[in-house]
């Protein structure tokens, strides 16, 4: 097993080498270096990568502002915010959802109005805030603010019936509002109660806008997906240089340690709130029989050894934007078996890209690759449908699943998981990458992995 001396100067030397003359990989631009597995990337395309570290404020309001057109056309005058990403994509500001109370009422006309504790309160009103109610924490005892010298033991507050009681002092009571979920008959009678009427459920409207990626969302995905590139770039080579003296622990932490050096070189910041922002570096590998699993619960930390599959996986955002990139590997000597797991799943793959066209259905897409899976002899390797819609929270609509049925539509993201997993034999084969939906043709890929023999199929 590699000497912790050895694996230091291993990550080390490669975090070097992404710093000297670095404006190779600056922005998330592609890597030029000389690394062996670098040569073998795609391409590049005609999409460009961001070279803003996160969505400016703007187009936050610009966002806010088409969704209170939308309503508006069905006469809404105002929309409470109470999900946590939707939040996020509406005013863009990014913070941590616990049990406290975050939630934002956007007026068709005018600024945000602010509900949250005293622990957001700095950043809350260094954002975009003009006015707000809060809370010192929860339970919040009424009149209690120890953060203002107010110390007592106040009857407990019912932070929603609170927040409704503040809309009505600001003139919400008897209009037509919408609300970001569905509430419940419970928190709807306490809307009646108190503004008169019920709140609407628009989550399909946020979920929409979501769903379809704006072009500087898909610019901040490429430069995550540019980046990614190079941890997989990294990744491979260790293991072609260091093979059985690994584990997958090695090559996950190597990895993360390198991806993070390598991206914050390029990321502003000052320590300050709301700058990086959405940043998630997370790279994972596993090793023999836990590939064999779609969702493994044991701990990755086993030997790499030759005839067992490997998989190198993660998710790179930046500022929410980027997804998931995994590349399913076996190592010689092979099996048919292997052969035939892998060569099947990355067959799907293909499919997956040439059938995701704009105007078809994500049933047909789920079809075609099960219909294929099936015709090739995998059916009882099959666990899962083949792939997700790919937002700022992960998982989210649609998917491309026999049982939906919604039509794609230029700008909707999916991940790439047309999975086969062997656990008699202890293997499986997973791939993943993002493929967003064009307005004519085949999706796009946003990573510049290959799919190839050379690539995935490898010799110690």
């Amino acid at each position: 097993m590699i000497s912790r001396r050895e694996f230091l100067a291993t990550t080390g030397a490669a975090v070097a080498t992404s710093s000297v003359g670095g404006v190779s990989a600056a922005k998330g631009e592609p890597a030029t270096g000389s690394e062996k597995s670098a040569r073998l990337f795609l391409p590049v395309d005609d999409l460009k990568p961001a070279t803003f570290d996160r969505l400016p404020l703007e187009w936050h309001k610009q966002r806010a502002q088409k969704l209170c057109e939308k309503l508006a056309e069905d006469g809404y005058t105002g929309i409470l915010l109470t999900d946590r990403w939707n939040i996020i994509y509406f005013t863009g500001l990014w913070h941590t959802t616990t049990e406290r109370l975050v939630n934002v009422f956007l007026p068709l006309k005018g600024a945000p109005v602010w509900f949250n504790s005293a622990l957001d309160r700095d950043l809350v009103k260094t954002w975009w805030y003009n006015d707000g109610e809060m809370y010192f924490d929860w339970f919040h005892a009424e009149g209690a603010f120890p953060n203002e010298g107010k110390v007592q033991m106040g009857a407990k507050v019912d932070l929603f019936e609170w927040m409704l009681k503040s809309l009505k002092n600001r003139g919400c009571a008897g209009q037509k509002l919408a609300a970001d979920i569905e509430f419940p008959p419970s928190t709807q009678k306490k809307v009646v109660n108190v503004l008169g009427k019920e709140m609407t459920s628009a989550e399909e409207t946020c979920m929409g806008m979501r769903m379809r990626k704006t072009p500087e969302d898909l610019a901040l995905m490429r430069r995550a997906y540019n980046y990614f590139n190079q941890l997989h770039s990294f990744a491979r080579d260790m293991l072609l240089e260091h093979g059985t003296d690994l584990t997958d622990f090695d090559i996950a932490s190597a990895a993360t340690k390198y991806g993070t050096d390598l991206i914050m070189l390029d990321i502003k910041r000052d320590g300050a709130p709301h700058t990086a922002v959405g940043i998630e570096i997370e790279v994972g590998c596993r090793t023999g029989k836990s590939t064999a699993y779609p969702h493994p619960n044991q701990f990755q930390h086993n030997k790499v050894a030759r005839g067992q599959a490997l998989q190198i996986e993660g998710v790179v955002n930046i500022a929410g934007c980027g997804g998931e990139l995994y590349r399913a590997m076996f190592i010689h000597p092979l099996t048919e078996q292997m052969k035939k797991l892998w060569m099947v799943s990355r067959d799907c793959c293909q499919i997956q890209k040439e059938e995701s066209v704009a105007g078809v259905t994500c049933s047909t897409v789920a079809y075609k690759v099960h219909k294929y899976q099936v015709k090739n002899g995998v059916a009882s390797y099959i666990y899962h449908r083949p792939a997700h819609g790919q937002g700022w929270e992960g998982h989210q609509p649609p998917y491309l699943a026999l049982g939906d049925y919604r039509m794609l539509e230029p700008g909707m993201c999916f991940s790439v998981e047309p999975g086969l997993y062997d656990p008699e034999h202890g293997i499986g084969a997973n791939f993943s990458d993002g493929f967003v939906v064009q307005p004519e043709g085949p999706s796009r890929q946003m990573s510049r992995l290959p799919w190839s023999e050379e690539w995935c199929l490898v010799k110690l």
